[in-house]
C-alpha cells in the first residue's frame, strides 16, 4: 500500500509505503539480517539508533530507505531525518520494526537501510603517521565492531578483515561500533596478497609503513617498540591467533605484557590496549616536539 504524506519543507508530498504484514518486501528487508549471501548480493544492511543513523547520513553515506513507526507521532530528530534525506520511506507496525531491530521489547522509532561502501583499500589513506589495523580471520561480529569502536577512538586510520571472516556488516558488528563503523573505513580482504600488494605500493611513494603483528610470544612489549611511526597492526583470530602467512610478512611482533593466570587477551582487548599504546606515544611525541 502507498500512501501520500505532506513534505515537512512544504514541498509535494512524498510517496510513503506502508508495511502491516510480514510480505515479501518485509522478508527482503529481513535477510538484511540474517543471510550474508543475500545482504551482500543486495549491497545494503540495516542501522538503527539516533547515534549510528545519525553518522551514517553526516559521514556521506547512501540511505536508502528509512522505515519508521505507524503508529506515533515522529520525534523531532526523526522529522528532521525525514527533512534532510532522500529515501525511500516506509510506514511499518511496531511489531515489524521490533522484529527488524532483533529486540525482545519496544520498537525503534526509525531503522535506515544504508548502501555498502565498497571493499576498495583505496578508501584507507596512508599518511606519515599512518596507523591501521588487520583483523585477521575474525569469528566473532561482535569482535570486529568493538576493534571498530577503538579504532576510532584512538585515531587509526582503518580496519581491513582478512580471510574467511565474520561479516563486517552484520547486525552485531554494526551495533558494537555505536556508529564508530561510519567514521572509520573498514574494507573486507579475501587474502592477505591483495593487502601487502597495497602496502607496496605504498611504500613505493615514500611511505616506509612497518607491519606489526601482536602474539604472546613478541619479540619485544609494545612499550617498548616504537608506535609513533606508520605502523599496521595486525590481530589474530581469536583462538588461533595470526595465520603463518601474516606472521611470515611481520616486520616486527610485540606483545602484552600479563600477569595472573590468563594466559591470554580478547582479541578486541588486545588492540584497545596497543591502539591505545599507539595514541600515548603520538601525543608525547607531539608535546616533546
Amino acid at each position: 500500500m502507498v500512501s501520500q504524506r505532506r513534505s515537512s519543507r512544504g514541498g509535494p508530498p512524498v510517496a510513503v509505503q506502508r508495511i502491516s504484514t510480514r510480505n515479501a518486501r518485509f522478508q527482503q528487508f529481513q535477510t538484511l539480517l540474517t543471510n550474508r549471501t543475500k545482504r551482500g548480493r543486495a549491497k545494503e544492511f540495516l542501522v538503527q539508533g539516533v547515534r549510528p543513523i545519525t553518522m551514517a547520513v553526516e559521514h556521506g553515506w547512501t540511505v536508502r530507505s528509512l522505515l519508521y513507526d505507524a503508529s506515533r507521532p515522529l520525534s523531532r530528530w526523526a522529522e528532521e531525518l525525514m527533512r534532510g534525506v532522500t529515501a525511500e520511506r516506509i510506514a511499518m507496525e511496531p511489531e515489524l520494526l521490533a522484529e527488524l531491530s532483533e529486540r525482545t521489547e519496544g520498537a525503534p522509532e526509525v531503522l535506515a537501510v544504508v548502501a555498502m561502501a565498497p571493499d576498495d583499500l583505496s578508501r584507507i589513506a596512508v599518511r606519515d603517521d599512518f596507523l591501521g589495523l588487520v583483523f585477521d580471520r575474525p569469528t566473532q561480529p561482535g569482535n570486529i565492531g568493538s576493534i571498530v569502536r577503538s579504532a576510532d577512538a584512538f585515531g587509526a586510520d582503518g580496519l581491513i578483515v582478512t580471510g574467511h571472516a565474520a561479516d563486517a556488516y552484520d547486525p552485531k558488528a554494526v551495533r558494537a561500533t555505536t556508529g564508530s563503523f561510519f567514521a572509520l573505513p573498514v574494507v573486507r580482504s579475501q587474502s592477505h596478497h591483495e593487502v601487502l600488494e597495497w602496502l607496496e605500493k605504498e611504500r613505493a611513494q615514500g611511505r616506509p609503513v612497518a607491519v606489526v603483528g601482536t602474539d604472546e610470544q613478541g619479540d619485544s612489549e609494545a612499550s617498548e617498540f616504537d608506535l609513533t611511526q606508520p605502523v599496521l597492526l595486525l590481530i589474530g583470530n581469536e583462538t588461533a591467533g595470526l595465520s603463518a602467512a601474516w606472521r611470515e610478512s611481520c616486520d616486527h611482533v610485540i606483545s602484552i605484557p600479563m600477569t595472573g593466570a590468563a594466559s591470554s587477551l580478547n582479541a578486541s582487548n588486545a588492540a584497545s590496549i596497543v591502539l591505545y599504546e599507539a595514541r600515548r606515544q603520538r601525543l608525547a611525541k607531539q608535546r616533546a616536539a
